[in-house]
């Protein structure tokens, strides 16, 4: 158990340390929110959170302004959002989220990335129930005289399941409708939020011995090198 545990943290250090990987990815996800809500951080809720999330990861404020001008511009490319969902090495579960601007392309690279592994696509929607969403804030710091409880009794009627705290960080969980409603809530209580995500968990996690995650990072390794993939969630405990 504990040697898995180390595989699969340092296969995800590995997988999101890689800035040239990464840093493509958010600068996407501030085009598509500036291109669909406006350049405006302050009117532009989606916005916002996609700068929050590019600061987290410490990308340069030139790259973020360069993503917000490209929205705007004559040449512009128009993004889709598109989900795929397939069966990995060993039976692993594995749901894809992509923006992209050409459909084909996607489709055709993600297929091939399972087929080389003797893999394959399910049909949409097969794994849906298989996951839930959520969304997920993090912070380091309860707001001034509040104590975690008190905390939870405030973000209930915004939508909060739980907040657990690890390490000195704190993760809020609500249902993924509930984003907009507790990124609002937050911001009253001045709460300073380090990083908000739509996540997807999966509901019945699976182990996988050491061997298997092997066979398995091949595969989410191709995928996270795509530049139209935006998130990739599996099954694995």
């Amino acid at each position: 158990m504990g040697r898995a545990f180390e595989y699969r943290k340092a296969a995800k250090m590995k997988r999101w340390g890689m800035m040239s990987r990464i840093f493509p990815k958010l600068g996407k996800k501030i085009t598509i929110a500036a291109k669909d809500g406006g350049p405006d951080p302050d009117m532009n809720p989606a916005l916002r959170t996609a700068i929050l999330n590019a600061k987290a990861q410490n990308m340069p404020k030139a790259n973020i302004d360069a993503a917000i001008k490209r929205a705007a511009g004559k040449d512009a490319a128009s993004y889709t959002e598109v989900n795929y969902e397939g069966k990995g090495p060993h039976g692993v579960l594995i749901f894809v989220e992509c923006a992209t601007d050409n459909t084909t392309r996607t489709i055709a690279n993600v297929k091939s990335y399972f087929n080389k592994l003797n893999c394959s696509l399910v049909p949409h929607g097969a794994l849906e129930f298989m996951f839930s969403r959520k969304a997920v804030f993090e912070f380091e710091e309860l707001p001034e005289g509040m104590e975690i409880d008190d905390l939870e009794m405030e973000l209930i009627d915004a939508g909060l399941e739980e907040i657990e705290e690890n390490e000195g960080t704190y993760y809020a969980y609500a249902e993924y409708t509930s984003f907009g409603e507790m990124a609002t809530a937050f911001e009253k209580m001045n709460v300073d939020i380090k990083k908000a995500e739509l996540k997807r968990y999966a509901t019945t996690p699976v182990e996988f011995s050491e061997e298997q995650l092997e066979d398995i990072e091949k595969l989410l390794d191709k995928l996270e090198e795509d530049d139209d993939v935006q998130g990739v969630y599996t099954n694995i405990l």
